[in-house]
């Protein structure tokens, strides 16, 4: 199914709106009806002692992918916004490009909930860290534009 925004147009809220992510580099390659997929290009400034990659930059990531995959089933609702989020960090990530896989779990009128799956691209498929987290939807009347 079609997702009801385009990767052109995340990646544009992407540098307009979640300019944190943007600035980094991040995007979307792939986005379905609650479906998608962003990578976070490898850059020094994401590594913490140890050589590792940051918590910040992983969540961040997940935050974005998740706001994605709502935005991808609602439509252009920009107000929609994070309501809870919770990483599990399940293995050391070697630096490398950080790929999120995000999915639409369940989407009501008021709230939306989903996970992300995060991993090294290249290195293989095991995720590194697993997110979930709940979006509050706006009730319609409240939107701009309705």
């Amino acid at each position: 199914m079609t997702a009801k925004v385009s990767v052109a147009e995340m990646n544009q809220i992407l540098q307009e709106d979640l300019s944190f992510m943007g600035n980094l580099g991040a995007r979307f390659e792939e986005m379905t009806d609650g479906y998608v997929v962003a990578r976070l290009p490898y850059s020094d400034l994401l590594l913490r002692p140890g050589g590792t990659i940051n918590g910040p930059a992983m969540m961040g990531l997940a935050d974005a992918v998740l706001y994605a995959v709502v935005l991808s089933r609602i439509g252009m609702v920009k107000l929609a916004v994070t309501t809870s989020l919770t990483a599990n960090f399940l293995r050391r990530p070697k630096p490398g490009d950080l790929m999120a896989v995000g999915k639409l779990i369940k989407c009501g009128q008021r709230l939306a909930y989903g996970e992300v799956l995060l991993h090294i691209d290249g290195r293989d498929d095991d995720p590194v860290c697993h997110v979930t987290g709940t979006y509050s939807i706006p009730p319609k009347e409240d939107r701009p534009n309705g």
